[in-house]
């Protein structure tokens, strides 16, 4: 098992009103779509993902409990505890691709985005949040290809969901593969229109996880374990699964409604 390294924070980056992004240099690799455990001292220890790969990591965080709300606080010069890489990664199949994010769900594909492009790839990206204000990573993913925008109010680009917009983009045009991260419901649909069009999917899924090693069995998807066998899935084994889109754990490990 990876060991733990405490590190100093060297920059912290407000992205949205809710989103900031913390960064580090840690000696540890990583490759687009892993995550780390990352130690709040005092508080707890969270997955997150990589959104910035090579020498100076980072991390990218949405304010939604008492741990990142304490890390919210932070500095530059405070420490944190960071542990891994886990889980495996997004893989470039196809030389077309159509990313699809909502909220902070682009903090785990934006590596994956610059690398695909910077492999020759056409990469196209569906960017959506609720309001323009929580757009995340879309000057990133503009270097790297084309960048349509959806907000839930209209305040920018298409006014709806992302899904109803990655729908649209898939029937005038043609892509060999299709990623995505964001809430699962969102996912959901994404993954169900790429399969009724025959495009190769995969999903970057988020569950509660105490250890990112296959100890807890906090982050159970049906019979697999999110933290090992994932975090990302294809739409093959995602059209399996009975819990994706339905269920998920809670702190207790119950099986509960998404």
């Amino acid at each position: 098992m990876p060991r733990i390294q405490v590190v100093p924070l060297l920059e912290i980056v407000r992205e949205t009103p809710t989103t900031m992004t913390y960064r580090f240099r840690a000696d540890l690799g990583g490759q687009p779509g892993q995550f780390l455990m990352v130690w709040i001292p005092r508080y707890d220890e969270l997955p997150m993902a990589l959104s910035y790969l090579g020498a100076v990591k980072g991390i990218t965080v949405r304010d939604y409990g008492d741990a990142t709300h304490a890390l919210a606080a932070f500095t530059a010069g405070d420490r944190i505890g960071v542990r891994g890489p886990y889980g495996n990664v997004f893989r470039l199949e196809g030389q077309s691709v159509l990313a699809v994010g909502g909220g902070s769900g682009m903090a785990s594909m934006i590596a994956a985005i610059e690398a695909f492009s910077q492999q020759g790839a056409r990469v196209v990206t569906a960017a959506g949040a609720k309001n323009s204000e929580e757009l995340l990573f879309v000057e990133r993913a503009n270097a790297a290809g084309e960048v349509h925008i959806a907000t839930d109010d209209g305040s920018r680009g298409f006014h709806g969901f992302v899904p109803a917009l990655a729908d649209k983009l898939l029937a005038r045009d043609t892509f060999q593969q299709v990623i995505t991260c964001g809430p699962e419901k969102m996912m959901y649909a994404v993954v169900d229109l790429a399969r009724k069009r025959g495009v190769p999917v995969q999903a970057s899924l988020e569950r509660y996880m105490k250890c990112g090693i296959g100890i807890c069995d906090a982050c159970a998807l049906d019979d697999k374990l999110v933290c090992v066998d994932g975090s990302i899935f294809t739409g093959e084994e995602l059209a399996e699964s009975e819990d994706f889109g339905h269920f998920r754990r809670d702190k207790s490990g119950r099986r509960v409604p998404a």
